[in-house]
């Protein structure tokens, strides 16, 4: 089959939807399907050799101001997006609330294509009153319309699912949880560790915590701030960026690594001891299932805690309140064990490998691909 994915960025915007869509996009691939990959040309398209990238161009002012990624096609954009969609036998596309989702659905009822929608959030709760009831109106007017209209939807986390059971679909909703690549994300040795950590510089004695994600409101960053000047005993290593700049916080313990590519950051996975995520309203982000991979303790929101029940043994769950970003600080400096394990957890990481795999999600997308032709 021709599969076009459709996503609002690229792998390299540094969020977790588009390095999901990606990761699956090239697993279609491996499976011998005319793999295309469409986002937004506002960063670089990633360098496969097995996925076609398609570029759009597209401006993002809402972001800038409010946090919300939206980016916008330009004319030729749509002109394209469309033909591309015409080409293909089917379509995926990842998340309802973007213009680009918005536009291949609209192109592939059009022109009579099957499409599977795969739904990553919900409702965000934003500090900002302003921004819930925003996303809860956009949630109501665009996402569960989405929902209802998709021929199949996929969910990646069981609260994400919760939040629209009561929505009518033409198709029972799977469950489906995103991948993990077993050979980059696994668990060090301690001759391993103790190597990364010097080939990064950083303490082999001081407990390493990490967090690996955009530097935006809703992943916790203001409850983040306060959690490392609570621990002091301990280093925060931060991977990612965007329109916060945790180097402006003053913190010694503090080390903004900035973006890495998959493999400089499984290496920084397994240099480090534990993940501190302290964000809500994500469904199940990658990064919690690719630190399980590595035997890395999990510090998460309760709400990401329980988006596969079968892990939560294997994540420390912490109530976040976004609203109080001291509160949820100090929830999390209490629940980080006293001392951190210095080992991995070959458990967790063998749990993790076993049940998360790009390879089986991208058969069970062309399963429900070839139900709707």
């Amino acid at each position: 089959m021709r599969v076009l994915t459709v996503s609002a960025f690229f792998e390299s915007h540094g969020g977790g939807i588009e390095i999901v869509a990606s990761a699956l996009a090239q697993a279609l691939a491996r499976r011998g399907h005319d793999s295309l990959l469409a986002a937004t040309a506002l960063d670089p398209p990633p360098a496969t050799s097995n996925v076609s990238s398609i570029a759009l161009t597209a401006r993002d002012p809402i972001e800038a101001v409010t946090g919300l990624p939206m980016p916008l096609l330009n004319r030729a954009a749509r002109a394209r997006l469309e033909d591309e969609v015409r080409r293909a036998d089917a379509l995926v596309i990842h998340d309802a609330l973007y213009s680009t989702s918005l536009l291949a659905r609209r192109y592939a009822e059009r022109h009579k294509k099957p499409w599977l929608l795969i739904q990553h959030v919900g409702q965000i709760p934003y500090s900002s009153r302003v921004l819930r009831t925003v996303l809860r109106v956009a949630n109501n007017l665009v996402t569960a319309p989405m929902i209802t209209a998709a021929p199949q939807t996929v969910f990646i986390s069981d609260v994400v699912r919760s939040q629209f059971t009561h929505l009518r679909c033409p198709r029972p909703p799977q469950l489906m949880f995103n991948g993990v690549d077993g050979t980059a994300f696994r668990a060090a040795t301690e001759n391993e560790k103790l190597a990364l950590r010097q080939s990064l510089g950083v303490s082999a004695q001081r407990p390493q915590m990490l967090f690996v994600g955009r530097f935006v409101e809703k992943k916790g960053l203001s409850a983040l701030r306060v959690l490392a000047a609570l621990r002091p005993e301990c280093d925060f290593l931060l991977v990612g960026n965007g329109p916060i700049d945790p180097s402006n916080w003053d913190l010694a313990n503090v080390r903004v690594l900035g973006r890495k590519d998959r493999t400089e950051l499984a290496n920084i996975y397994r240099a480090a001891d534990a993940l501190v995520l302290p964000s809500m309203g994500e469904g199940y982000p990658l990064v919690v299932q690719e630190a399980l991979a590595c035997g890395l303790a999990v510090y998460c929101g309760a709400d990401t805690a329980a988006a596969d029940p079968a892990a939560s043994s294997f994540l420390e769950g912490v109530e976040v309140d976004p609203r109080a970003p001291e509160i949820t600080a100090q929830r999390f400096a209490n629940a980080i064990a006293h001392p951190l394990s210095a080992l991995p957890d070959q458990e967790a990481s063998v749990f993790a490998r076993e049940r998360y795999d790009w390879d089986a999600n991208a058969a069970k997308i062309e399963r429900l691909l070839r139900a709707l032709l």
